[in-house]
């Protein structure tokens, strides 16, 4: 018996997010059904966070202990024999007894993926987000800025556990136009911090987006952070435009 860590990428359009629920199409249920057929029995997989209904995934750690008895690359590809199209294992390792996915983390990385366009476009809709007023990437690089450090978060999300820390520190954040060879750019928010609240990275993006329209000022992200407000201000960017980018274990938080 040994344990393996596996990076997972997932398309979550069709997922009520990756935890498992009863009666509920998942992402750790379909990973663990695709496991069974390999011989795992184990009660649950480990993995290092828990995406919401309809966010995406390009580097989800998940830890199982296994009895395989062949090469790690061997487990990777008949994962991705069991798993449907949407859910694909990236790379498999064994790994030590006590690793945690979780708590072993040192940083997370979230990507959100948006775009600036006034008509609908179903094809590019599906990953990102469609906004409209155009957002002024200046602002919203200047709004990004102030969320870096050690903050008190709690006007942008609620901690997993009740009376939880809502404090986190925030290493960077980013916005940078990429091109996806369309007419306008897609506008991609990169943030990476040790930990994050329930759905702290989506209302950033929301608020910022509300500042790069100039319906509010970057400033009054300063001042939620200083003083924050009894529960979390309004907004809330759509799920499908979010991906769990990668998590980090090294010490220098290096991302694997």
């Amino acid at each position: 018996m040994a344990r393996y860590q596996v990076i997972l990428a997932y398309d979550g359009s069709q997922y009520r997010g990756f935890q498992k629920q009863r009666l509920a199409n998942t992402v750790q249920a379909t990973v663990e059904a695709a496991l069974s057929k390999l011989g795992w029995r184990g009660g649950a997989i480990l993995a290092a966070g828990r995406t919401d209904t309809g966010v995406h995934a390009t580097g989800q750690v998940i830890a199982f202990d296994l009895d395989w008895g062949h090469a790690a690359n061997d487990l990777q590809a008949a994962m991705n024999a069991n798993l449907p199209a949407d859910i694909s294992a990236l790379e498999a390792l064994p790994v030590s007894s006590d690793f945690h996915p979780r708590y072993a983390a040192t940083a997370r990385c979230y990507r959100y993926r948006l775009f600036c366009q006034e008509i609908r476009n179903p094809l590019r809709e599906r990953y990102a987000w469609r906004v409209w007023p155009e957002v002024a990437i200046e602002k919203i690089a200047v709004a990004a800025e102030i969320l870096v450090g050690r903050h008190d978060f709690s006007a942008f999300g609620t901690p997993p556990g009740a009376g939880g820390s809502t404090i986190r520190s925030v290493f960077a954040a980013t916005w940078k136009p990429v091109d996806a060879h369309w007419e306008n750019p897609d506008l991609v928010f990169e943030i990476t911090a040790d930990a994050f609240l329930f759905r702290m990275v989506r209302r950033l993006v929301a608020i910022q987006v509300t500042v790069g329209q100039g319906r509010l000022e970057s400033s009054d992200i300063s001042r939620w952070l200083e003083i924050p407000p009894a529960f979390p201000v309004q907004g809330l960017a759509p799920p499908h435009g979010l991906y769990l980018h990668k998590v980090s274990y090294g010490e220098n938080n290096e991302i694997s």
